[in-house]
């Protein structure tokens, strides 16, 4: 081995490291969401499912991927923390559109900044913020999978597909 190759390893090494870490940082918060979910009975009605569904597929796509280490599984995920990071977005309008209807309940006089202020400060549920985890987990799925070892071009040495999950 020369010294590129001990250099390309070695940064190899580090990468599936790194990469390893990231995991256990989105297993361990997408265990805590879903727990939290859960407990909170966030499952009235189909909208609220959908944070507990995702979070569902995204570990079946890892097993499987576990299972196969092929190109799709991680594809797959890809796509899970896509639709994660849409969830989070679609999750947090929702959440401020029926803290405004409960403010404005409460309060038929506010508006504005004032209105704005109530929504995003007030210690009322649902929390507006609160789906922003979904974002966060949705970034650290993808950078998971950044330049995964499945996606190398089969052009690349066997051996460097197999570190790193």
């Amino acid at each position: 081995m020369n010294a590129s190759q001990k250099k390309s390893f070695g940064h190899a090494a580090i990468l599936a490291v790194i990469r390893r870490l990231i995991l256990i940082v989105f297993l361990v918060g997408a265990a805590g969401a879903g727990a939290e979910l859960l407990l909170l009975e966030h499952t009235e009605d189909w909208w609220q499912l959908i944070p507990l569904l995702l979070i569902a597929l995204s570990l079946v796509a890892l097993i499987i991927h576990f299972a196969i280490r092929r190109a799709a599984t991680v594809r797959v995920f890809q796509a899970a923390m896509l639709l994660f990071i849409v969830s989070g977005v679609v999750g947090a309008w929702l959440h401020y559109q029926a803290k405004i209807e409960f403010k404005l309940e409460m309060n038929p006089d506010l508006g504005g900044l004032a209105l704005f202020r109530e929504v995003m400060i007030g210690a009322t549920l649902p929390p507006v913020l609160a789906p922003g985890l979904m974002i966060q987990l949705g970034l650290l799925g993808l950078a998971y999978t950044y330049r995964h070892p499945a996606l190398v071009a089969s052009t690349e040495k066997p051996e460097l597909i197999n570190t790193g999950e």
